[in-house]
């Protein structure tokens, strides 16, 4: 196992709860969760070590999360 792969499986659940907790639906958190971790994998290398990942997955997920809001309500509004 890499050490993305169990950054994924320890955080998984909690960054999607974060998220369901944000919108409150099992499909948009799923795809937001899943999306979080791709960007995270992305951008690992300018991960700073010293940080707390749990604390910069939720950040990318409540940026995500932002954005997938933005793009619904220009496709609704």
């Amino acid at each position: 196992m890499t050490d993305f792969e169990a950054v994924y499986a320890r955080h998984f659940d909690g960054v999607y709860r974060y998220v369901y907790s944000l919108c409150r639906d099992e499909h948009t958190a799923e795809e937001i969760t899943q999306e979080t971790f791709a960007k995270a994998l992305k951008a690992i290398d300018r991960f700073q070590g010293d940080k707390d990942i749990r604390a910069w997955l939720f950040t990318i997920a409540k940026h995500t999360y932002y954005t997938h809001c933005k793009r619904e309500k220009r496709t609704t509004g």
